[in-house]
């Protein structure tokens, strides 16, 4: 009878502990929103008009890494990941730079900041946290535009 009431107190309240946020997550999550409104988001410089066979069905568009690129393509991105905190919540910092091969100029770039993990350990998975929501799709979208 005591190890079927200490389970179903288990059962019961160990989805509601890991639906808390811990106080490392609170403060890591404030953390991410201040860097974001600092310089997260999408910056264009220049919007590109191409033809529409050049997009997909969905509007998107692909634009290889520059390790992937070949001769031809016309555009590529560079991607960088910086750890602004490793542990246990971790802090990361993500760049992306969509750039035209003929003349290497910036067409435009996203910052991203993200939260992962600080959660009560157990058998999920960390949670996240991530600002702007925007990705590196929506920097594509909005530097080629249909013509």
């Amino acid at each position: 009878m005591k190890t079927s009431l200490t389970l179903l107190i288990v059962i019961t309240f160990l989805p509601l502990l890991s639906a808390c946020s811990t106080l490392s997550q609170i403060l890591a999550d404030a953390e991410v929103r201040r860097l974001c409104e600092k310089d997260g988001g999408i910056t264009v410089y220049e919007a590109v008009k191409l033809p529409v066979e050049r997009f997909e069905k969905d509007g998107s568009i692909r634009i290889p890494a520059r390790s992937l690129a070949k001769p031809d393509d016309e555009y590529y991105l560079i991607g960088s990941t910086s750890y602004l905190k490793k542990g246990h919540p971790e802090l990361v910092r993500y760049h992306t730079q969509v750039f035209r091969r003929s003349d290497e100029k910036l067409l435009g770039e996203i910052i991203n900041y993200s939260r992962r993990g600080g959660d009560i350990p157990g058998p999920w998975h960390p949670s996240w946290f991530m600002c702007p929501k925007e990705t590196d799709a929506h920097l594509n979208m909005q530097i080629f535009i249909p013509e």
